[in-house]
């Protein structure tokens, strides 16, 4: 999804309230910049990485979970 399109689906304070509810904490000077970067703006990771270890290009080995995101 574009940019554009992120922004315009998503509100930046929505977004940083919606992680903060999963523990996640977000740094940022502005809010259009975490609309910008809003979760569902991006690929699912789980279904790239299942892509990708069927086409036999990787192996999963350990599952990572965001902790914080700092957009400077």
């Amino acid at each position: 999804m574009s940019r554009t399109a992120a922004t315009k689906k998503w509100q930046g304070r929505q977004v940083v309230d919606q992680l903060a509810a999963r523990g996640i904490v977000i740094r940022s000077p502005s809010l259009r910049g975490v609309a910008e970067e809003a979760p569902g703006a991006y690929k699912d990771v789980s279904a790239v990485v299942e892509a990708a270890e069927a086409a036999g290009l990787s192996r999963r080995v350990a599952r990572l979970w965001p902790m914080i995101c700092i957009k400077g």
